[in-house]
């Protein structure tokens, strides 16, 4: 049996491999020179679980819902160079952001760079935004934090990656289906952990959707021994775990105060004119590496006297590196007030901002009562239709549906309650005007 650099030589050449007896298949092996070597360590069918082949079933979306380390951005690249060995000379890449496009889908370990030959390896050109591979295919770079670069562009194919981390999925998905419009069969292949989000439901109902489903465990043998012993032993079991280790579909917590869908309704895309801008902080308690984040939660007040989330900047990290990302939202959005919790780290938390820019207007706020009692009102104000997310933020919006009155409350939701409870439910009587402010209103203090 020979090596060849075509796609059906290696489809050929897979399905041999599988069916090879032990001995027959060691012997082959043995047999291959240093070249047919390179050869077979790029033959992905060689390699690739019979999940992770591009299916020969007839698909407009190819759903690859797995869980961390199954294998996903692997499939995805190698889907891709499948697309380009079969002549397609148009195909999307999108990602949650530029960088991760970069960082992951291009030149990441399992990444189109990576899984390319020597012989075949494509030139990636990152100011011109793309992937050229020699035959003139080209992968055009696009992400879910800029629907609008898809406005125009059309494609043949496109891979989506991690979609329902993407800050505009819905809008991006559309724009990007609007272009999907060349050749006789536009196809997309979404590689993703699931979130109960509208657009996951919607891809799942429709008949042309081909649906994968992979568990962390299917890919055991290829990952390190202390993932599973620190990590997935750690989640095994739990919410999260089942969403990211297992990759079910999970339901809102049915005692949460918030609903996914709720949030959906009142999600917009646009800032109106903003009379207030805050930035709350939840600081973390502990510190190290299995400490919490340090929520970091930006909100504004619109002309309208709704609350919009603006941006979720929250991190892991010392006292000086949450200090300096919330001081760097402060200055970029022109906030007029920094908040945080006086009893737990508030004077800790103006120290700290103090010592690095002492112009930053700092507020420490008291819980006289308790966060249950807090949220309520918050999610009041969500039920009214008076509270906007401006995009998606994925953890913040998994802590708020997620979370149980009574059991802790987590870092991305108490910032985002603290932001609006400072912007919509306090009394605030002193007007100033922030000089500073491109935004053309007054401010309130």
């Amino acid at each position: 049996m020979g090596l060849t650099n075509s796609l059906q030589g290696d489809i050929k050449l897979g399905e041999s491999l599988v069916n090879m007896k032990p001995e027959e298949r060691k012997a082959f092996l043995l047999s291959l020179s240093d070249e047919e070597t390179m050869m077979l360590e790029h033959c992905w069918y060689a390699w690739a679980r019979p999940q992770q082949r591009l299916p020969e079933q007839a698909f407009r979306i190819w759903l690859v819902q797995a869980g961390r380390g199954w294998g996903k951005s692997r499939v995805g690249a190698e889907t891709v160079r499948m697309w380009k060995e079969q002549g397609f000379q148009r195909i999307a890449l999108v990602g949650i952001t530029p960088a991760d496009v970069r960082d992951v889908m291009i030149l990441g370990e399992s990444g189109l760079l990576a899984c390319c030959p020597p012989w075949d390896k494509p030139e990636y050109q990152p100011t011109r935004r793309r992937v050229v591979w020699p035959n003139g295919s080209v992968a055009s770079i696009y992400s879910g934090s800029n629907p609008e670069q898809l406005r125009g562009p059309q494609q043949e194919k496109a891979w989506c990656d991690e979609i329902f981390a993407w800050q505009y999925p819905q809008e991006t998905w559309d724009m990007l289906m609007f272009g999907l419009r060349l050749g006789k069969d536009p196809q997309v292949v979404v590689t993703s952990t699931p979130k109960p989000y509208p657009l996951l439901k919607w891809m799942r109902e429709q008949p042309t959707t081909l649906i994968t489903h992979g568990s962390t465990y299917d890919n055991k043998r290829n990952l390190a021994t202390s993932f599973f012993s620190e990590i997935v032993s750690k989640y095994e079991g739990t919410r999260l775990g089942r969403q990211e280790i297992d990759a079910e579909i999970l339901d809102d917590n049915p005692n949460a105060l918030w609903s996914r869908e709720l949030i959906a309704e009142n999600r917009v895309i646009t800032i109106p004119i903003l009379k207030r801008i805050v930035v709350a902080i939840d600081p973390s308690v502990t510190s190290g590496k299995d400490s919490d984040e340090t929520g970091i939660i930006v909100a504004g007040l619109g002309k309208d006297n709704h609350g919009y989330i603006l941006t979720d900047a929250s991190l892991k990290g010392k006292p000086i590196d949450w200090a300096n990302a919330a001081i760097a939202e402060y200055h970029k959005w022109k906030a007029d007030r920094m908040v945080a919790e006086g009893n737990n780290g508030g004077d800790m938390i103006e120290l700290t901002v103090s010592s690095i820019d002492n112009t930053v207007a700092f507020k420490k706020v008291h819980a006289s009562k308790g966060k249950v009692t807090r949220a309520e009102p918050v999610a009041a104000l969500y039920e009214q239709h008076k509270i906007h997310h401006v995009g998606t933020f994925g953890t913040l919006e998994d802590q708020m549906c997620e979370w149980e009155p009574g059991s802790d409350s987590p870092d991305h939701m108490d910032a985002m309650v603290w932001a609006i409870t400072e912007l919509m439910l306090t009394k605030n009587i002193i007007p100033i005007v922030n000089p500073g402010s491109n935004l053309g209103e007054s401010r309130w203090r």
